[in-house]
């Protein structure tokens, strides 16, 4: 991380957008202050960096848009710069191998622990998905509200998991826990990515509102019609 943050405050010295001038002397500041705290740090480099993707670049620095973007592989999940396509419609496929399970069966097919949100206690019903050779799944889901509100759960060590591109409310970044979380405040379009890295269309569905984040090297997505408020209590109840 010593070797990003250097690189990052170097590329802040050139840095030139035609975006209104507060994004560009907010990016420099932030890349340029000192924050105490790794968690703290890290929080606000994630913040800086999300000025740099919102800011309209000019046709000859799509590179830095894409070098930035490639940063942003937060939890599993890459958040995309270019335009959102046609949002997707009809019904998608479930994913990979997905089945019911027990709560008790399901820990044991995963390789992290599956932790119960106190604010919403035992899920209706869970579901693992993508299941390798030995029998171990990847993806935990708790499913609430009849299915309307979900939590996916995986190995935040897998990169990337989920592919996200946001359309319409834009990408803030909050806190979980006193780390950083994304927050998609609206409906927008997800798909799956398999084992092999490979972006499973099929799967394609439009997205409710929904916060990102990772403990303790698993990843979670929580989604349904929350406020960011009632997501955050939710994430933060989590045993």
């Amino acid at each position: 991380m010593d070797d990003l943050e250097r690189e990052l405050r170097d590329l802040s010295a050139w840095l030139e957008t035609p975006a209104p001038p507060d994004v560009t002397a907010r990016v420099r500041a932030q890349l340029a202050a000192p924050v105490p705290g790794r968690r703290r740090w890290r929080y606000y480099l994630a913040a800086a960096l999300v000025a740099l993707l919102v800011a309209v670049l000019p046709p000859g620095r799509a590179a830095l848009a894409d070098a930035v973007a490639e940063l942003l592989r937060f939890a599993g999940i890459t958040i995309a710069t270019s335009p959102a396509p046609a949002l997707p419609t009809g019904t998608p496929s479930p994913l990979p191998a997905q089945r019911p399970a027990a709560l008790h069966e399901a820990q044991r097919k995963v390789l992290f622990p599956i932790r119960i949100p106190a604010k919403l206690g035992p899920p209706e019903q869970v579901l693992v998905a993508d299941v390798d050779g030995m029998g171990t799944y990847r993806v935990a889901t708790l499913l609430y509200r009849g299915g309307a509100l979900r939590i996916d759960a995986f190995d935040g060590g897998l990169d990337p998991v989920f592919q996200k591109q946001a359309s319409g409310p834009g990408v803030d970044w909050v806190e979980v826990n006193g780390d950083f979380a994304v927050w998609i405040g609206g409906p927008h379009a997800l798909a799956y990515v398999d084992r092999a890295g490979t972006v499973r269309v099929e799967t394609a569905r439009l997205a409710a509102s929904t916060l990102i984040w990772q403990e303790a090297g698993v990843s979670y997505r929580l989604e349904g019609d929350l406020t960011q408020l009632e997501a955050i209590e939710i994430a933060n109840s989590l045993n």
